[in-house]
């Protein structure tokens, strides 16, 4: 998939042509309408979700526009998107791109130094290993340094396993998270509630966490990080709200 973040910040922006915004149920699904108009997707579709609750903050996304539309604010909005024009079409491929990344899931490869980042590494990256193992019956590779770690072949099939059943729009959301975070294990993690958003994405930037104690901060990387953060948040948000519903 390309980068919709990116590929957002390159466009100008549209300016805002609506004055309402509203939820409209339909079957079992909700729309959402701009001036009573349902709102469309790049490929013209309706944009429709199926889930109340999720319609309604992808509403707000809309209402929440000022004088111009910044796709960039509107993270939800892409992700349902996305879904609708590719992902629910498309569903093999996905899957397996969510595969290959456990095959080489950054919670598999840890530093061998400084003793700091090990520890980090270990804290924050063994419950998921551990849970991965109890979870899908194959217990992830781990190996330190550079060295490619080849992993069992059976846990890229336990993986496809898991996505088995999980609605379109949950998977588009997995694959964001799995694409952010560099790892299939978390995303799956976070969806079966192991951890929440906040412990995934704390658990993704152990390094470069640690790398920005030792150097600083960089404004330019801060920012992309920042949008990669709402990205992978919207994501978690739908997780939680079609595979654990209250």
């Amino acid at each position: 998939m390309s980068d919709p973040i990116k590929a957002a910040a390159q466009r100008p922006l549209p300016k805002r042509f609506y004055k309402t915004v509203r939820v409209e149920p339909r079957g079992d699904l909700h729309r959402i309408l701009l001036d009573d108009r349902p709102v469309r997707t790049p490929a013209k579709a309706e944009l429709s979700v199926p889930q109340a609750a999720l319609a309604a903050a992808i509403a707000a996304e809309w209402e929440a526009q000022g004088s111009h539309i910044d796709p960039a604010s509107m993270p939800l909005t892409r992700i349902a998107n996305s879904t609708i024009d590719g992902v629910a079409a498309r569903r093999r491929e996905v899957e397996d791109e969510i595969a290959k990344y456990a095959a080489n899931d950054l919670v598999s490869y840890r530093a061998d130094n400084p003793d700091a980042l090990v520890r980090r590494q270990a804290e924050a990256w063994d419950p998921i290993v551990t849970w991965a193992t109890r979870a899908m019956g194959v217990a992830p590779r781990v190996g330190t340094g550079v060295v490619h770690v080849a992993q069992p072949p059976e846990l890229g099939q336990a993986v496809k396993a898991r996505l088995q059943g999980v609605d379109p729009l949950s998977l588009a959301a997995l694959h964001v998270v799995t694409t952010l975070t560099g790892s299939a294990l978390l995303a799956l993690a976070l969806a079966h509630a192991e951890l929440d958003a906040d412990a995934a994405w704390k658990a993704a930037h152990v390094d470069e966490d640690f790398q920005i104690e030792q150097w600083g901060w960089d404004a330019e990387a801060s920012a992309r990080r920042e949008a990669r953060e709402r990205e992978m948040r919207a994501a978690a948000s739908i997780l939680e709200l079609l595979l654990r519903p209250a």
